[in-house]
């Protein structure tokens, strides 16, 4: 990566909120700017979202307390919760903090959130293995009858491929970014959250084969996993440059708002560019460390398991030998009695 390119970018997040602003006329901002203490504690709690989260948390309390009643000696690994619930929490703070109060002011705040859903919570479900402990709960007649059936079925197969879900990733990025589309889920707030809910579901079919431990139809190997997160980063790198590099506001919202503070459009633009560069690959990154270190943790236990049959194997070939000699030595004893 060109790392005066990243010095730039660092450079535009830093100092583009002290740009002035440009002229607008789609309409006025009530908002003041957005501050720490706004944005952390600024939370909406809006029904559609609180709703769907709170009854997420509540199944999977419930689904992990049944599985480790029934299953004292293996119950559902803590850490697992600890995703899951850490995955919930980021679409909290994505879509119901004071970020989601200027997701439609700012393009530099909205892509903190979208980047909170699809390099945070994302992952995070992944990490949770929600397949996993839905097959555990429910009854063999269940899971014979439709779990594992949809499991296998061919368009659960076509979107786990990981060239597909590489692929659908990327497109929705790039899709959602250079058409129409955006500018529509700013005006439209049904739109906005199917946007909102697409991040989510391309995030997730993108780090399942990667990351998630849940059964998927296709199993990569650590090598190939790592390669799969690894070229998904200059995608980001490519997206976040080209939106560096228009020289006019991408969505016609964003231009013609007026606000009295804050970057201008175009500098507002280039602060999401920047966002999403460099936390972007940071994300990235931080997965093929996290990949790595499971493919050492991998090789450990395989080295540790071939070394405990070599020897189960060797004492064998002792046993043998020692039984062997044994009869070898009566035999001799019978001949010279």
């Amino acid at each position: 990566m060109n790392v005066r390119r990243y010095v730039t970018a660092l450079a535009v997040v830093l100092l583009g909120l002290a740009f002035p602003l440009g002229e607008a006329a789609h309409g006025v901002v009530t908002e003041g700017p957005p501050t720490v203490a706004n944005l952390l504690f600024g939370w909406i709690f809006e029904p559609a979202v609180v709703i769907p989260l709170l009854a997420a948390l509540l199944v999977w309390r419930y689904a992990v307390r049944r599985v480790n009643a029934e299953h004292p000696a293996n119950p559902v690994p803590r850490i697992r919760s600890v995703a899951f619930y850490g995955a919930l929490l980021a679409v909290a703070v994505a879509l119901d903090s004071g970020i989601d109060r200027y997701d439609t002011v700012l393009f530099s705040i909205h892509m903190v959130q979208h980047l909170l859903l699809t390099l945070v919570a994302a992952p995070l479900f992944a990490l949770s293995a929600p397949i996993t402990l839905l097959l555990r709960l429910s009854s063999p007649a269940t899971r014979r009858r439709w779990i594992l059936p949809a499991l296998h079925s061919h368009v659960m197969r076509t979107l786990s491929f990981p060239v597909v879900s590489w692929l659908i990733f990327a497109a929705v990025m790039w899709g959602t970014h250079f058409s129409p589309l955006f500018d529509r889920a700013l005006e439209d707030p049904f739109v906005h959250d199917l946007e909102h809910l697409g991040y989510l579901v391309a995030g997730v079919l993108f780090w399942w084969p990667a990351i998630g431990p849940d059964p998927t139809p296709w199993r990569m190997s650590h090598p190939v996993r790592i390669m799969y997160v690894f070229i998904q980063m200059p995608q980001n790198t490519f997206l976040a440059v080209a939106i560096l590099n228009v020289s006019q506001p991408l969505y016609p919202h964003y231009a013609t708002l007026v606000r009295a503070w804050g970057p201008s459009p175009l500098m507002d633009q280039q602060i999401a560019a920047g966002i999403m560069w460099l936390f972007g690959d940071l994300g990235f990154l931080a997965a093929i460390l996290g990949l790595v270190v499971a493919w050492m943790r991998h090789e450990e236990r395989e080295t540790g398991r071939a070394d405990r049959r070599a020897d189960v194997a060797m004492e064998a070939i002792r046993s043998r030998e020692a039984v062997l000699a044994d009869r070898l030595a009566d035999e001799r004893a019978a001949k010279g009695g």
